[in-house]
């Protein structure tokens, strides 16, 4: 098989239905957060839904979220919520968990938990408590 006729990890996983469900084990430990539970919208449904079509599109499947919402411009999309190591830590935990639970196997374990720790990392945008590092610029 040519790596062009590779199964891709959406795949490989079972599709936008495991994606979901990711992502509803995820969201089930953010309702519990007191860290990350206060930078969410009082209804989860819409981020759910936002999270598993973005998720599905980055490992290979369907264009749906970007059909949808444009480009994800992950960081600008996540700059009105501060985020520090606090905040990326227990988002890195939760979404772990939320692996372990949907029990996605390896390869594709390592390789979604490397993506979630580098875009979680990504997304930080406070130094320290009550500043962002553009505030010196605006």
């Amino acid at each position: 098989m040519s790596e062009a006729e590779a199964p891709t990890l959406y795949d490989q996983i079972g599709g936008l239905d495991t994606f979901r469900r990711l992502v509803d084990a995820f969201y089930a430990r953010v309702e519990r957060d007191p860290v990350l539970r206060p930078l969410y919208p009082e209804s989860l449904r819409e981020p759910r839904d936002h999270l598993a079509l973005f998720l599905a599109q980055y490992f290979g499947g369907p264009t749906t979220y970007s059909e949808m919402r444009g480009h994800p411009r992950l960081r600008a999309r996540h700059l009105r919520f501060a985020i520090g190591q606090r905040e990326r830590d227990a988002w890195v935990r939760h979404m772990t968990g939320a692996l372990y639970e949907t029990n996605v196997s390896e390869p594709a374990l390592s390789e979604m938990r490397e993506y979630f720790e580098q875009a979680a990392t990504f997304l930080i945008n406070q130094d320290w408590p009550g500043r962002r590092p553009t505030d010196e610029i605006l």
